[in-house]
């Protein structure tokens, strides 16, 4: 894939400044007469051409508009928030396999201090923007601020509720909100909140996942499922 770079708006030419121009130029090295790839906040992709690299800004011509690499279906994954560093890599994972919002959970089982994970808002939202770019998508997913089961589980739409000790419900096609428990599983209480509001429940195998594997095969199988993958 050629280098992607981020711009405010597509336009028939389109400047590279800041952290863009840094990245392409002193770190990727790209070269004038070089292809690349931008995309923009709207959702729009296209291919273009360096025509100038100056001390702190580049310009490229924009050659054709590309198609969207974007999911067929939404997929919203709701994942509690598990030790940093591997919720982290959740976030990365699911954003490359196309969700289009990510909602970190607080559920009755996690094990991290409150204190932890506030205040990481603006972090995740970058791994996030760096595995877009990484990935070919042209769509942010969205970062909610974390919530609690509760909350989350009681929202409208389809719901799949991942769990190694219960055997599948029924479950259909389309827009789909996943969760992903903590460690520690489910409490009682938020799989009796499940059932009240509609959740459809799955196992993902015989064995049982490590919170982060679980979230990210949980990610692939939807997007299999709907020809995504």
């Amino acid at each position: 894939m050629r280098h992607r770079i981020f711009v405010d708006a597509i336009q028939p030419t389109v400047t590279v400044t800041g952290d863009e121009f840094h990245h392409s130029v002193r770190v990727v090295r790209v070269r004038a007469g070089e292809e690349v790839e931008v995309f923009d906040r709207t959702g729009r992709v296209a291919r273009g051409t360096i025509e100038t690299l100056d001390r702190d800004r580049a310009t490229v011509r924009i050659d054709e508009e590309i198609a969207s690499r974007e999911a067929k279906v939404a997929v919203h994954l709701a994942m509690a928030i598990i030790q940093l560093e591997k919720f982290e890599l959740v976030l990365q994972k699911a954003t490359e396999l196309g969700v289009q919002s990510i909602i970190p959970l607080v559920t009755d089982r996690i094990e991290l201090r409150r204190e932890r994970y506030l205040g990481k808002h603006e972090r995740w939202t970058r791994i996030v923007f760096e595995a877009v770019k990484q990935s070919g998508r042209s769509i942010f997913p969205a970062v909610e601020e974390p919530r609690a089961f509760a909350e989350v589980v009681a929202r409208p739409g389809q719901k799949i509720l991942f769990d190694a000790d219960h055997e599948p419900s029924s479950s259909q096609g389309g827009e789909v909100t996943l969760f992903i428990g903590p460690e520690g599983g489910w409490s009682d209480e938020e799989l009796a909140l499940a059932r009240d509001h509609g959740c459809s429940f799955e196992r993902l195998g015989p064995r049982r996942l490590r919170a982060e594997t679980a979230a990210i095969v949980a990610c692939a199988l939807v997007a299999a499922r709907s020809g995504d993958i």
